[in-house]
């Protein structure tokens, strides 16, 4: 008799654990369902990044997914318009733009003026730049062997890029473009000789301008600290904590990982940057942050 009451004690315990259990899984569901759905809008990717554009709002969006159940829904839109650098960088600080987030090259003014997400979403690539260059003028920088013998020569960058403030602060002569789309058409058109790229993005690009006869340097690397962040509004900080936690998440269940290596130029960057035989050129900056 002992032995029933007891198995029907056991019984009732399990109901009432479970009850509280499917009650506080409830009271969480419901939590998370009465937050309002989080409307994220990005900027329309440059033409010259379309090889690897879409990563940055892949990874965005496993971001997201990685707090959905603790944060509720979201939804992620691409904006339509096209903006200069200066003219995003100012919108998002204005935040009257429907877009919310961007990602770009870190600078003090940037973080200054807008807050930013400080892991470096590529991995350390754009720290590492190597050139795209005409295929006839290979043999000549190969007889380049410091920055001394770099100066001989003009890089292109674009206008409104923190990497052509380094440039300049490194005696680097430099011919520069509104729009950054210009320059592989400019460096075809001997208007510059050489075209600083991150390891993340060159291979890509170079396949994307074969046709002008474009290839990928191979003998020098520059180096300098240029990790890139998403960044959001100052008021965003919710936002900002999101995305972080997000990111977080992903890099420790491998997921990050598992995306950055899924695009075959940050593959094929990493592996170059793993084994490389290149002479690395280092560029000063005022700006020490980790890669």
């Amino acid at each position: 008799m002992r032995i029933n009451q007891l198995i029907f004690s056991l019984l009732i315990s399990g109901l009432i654990v479970g009850s509280s259990y499917a009650q506080q899984s409830s009271q969480a569901a419901s939590v998370i369902h009465s937050q309002p759905k989080l409307y994220v809008t990005t900027p329309q990717p440059e033409k010259s990044s379309l090889a690897h554009g879409k990563y940055f709002a892949e990874l965005l969006e496993l971001a997201l997914q990685k707090t959905q159940a603790t944060d509720g829904d979201f939804e992620l839109r691409h904006s339509n318009d096209s903006y200069t650098s200066n003219r995003l960088l100012a919108e998002l600080v204005r935040g009257e733009n429907p877009i919310n987030i961007i990602w770009t090259s870190t600078s003090k003014m940037r973080e200054q003026l807008l807050l930013p997400i400080k892991i470096s979403i590529v991995r350390g690539l754009n720290s590492y730049r190597v050139f795209l260059i005409r295929k006839e003028d290979q043999e000549k920088f190969h007889n380049i062997h410091n920055l001394t013998d770099l100066r001989k020569l003009h890089a292109g960058q674009g206008a409104q890029w923190p990497d052509s403030a380094v440039m300049v602060s490194n005696k680097l002569p430099l011919i520069t473009a509104a729009q950054s789309d210009l320059l592989f058409d400019m460096l075809a058109g001997k208007r510059f000789d050489y075209f600083p790229r991150g390891l993340y993005e060159v291979w890509g690009e170079q396949e994307l301008n074969a046709d002008k006869d474009l290839i990928v340097e191979d003998s020098l690397m520059l180096h300098y600290p240029a990790p890139i962040y998403f960044f959001v509004n100052k008021k965003d900080a919710a936002l900002a904590d999101r995305i972080e936690r997000g990111l977080r998440i992903a890099i420790q269940d491998g997921s990050f990982d598992a995306l950055f290596f899924s695009v075959p130029g940050f593959k094929r960057g990493y592996q170059e940057l793993q084994h490389s035989t290149r002479l690395v050129l280092q560029l000063n900056t005022d700006f020490p942050t980790q890669d």
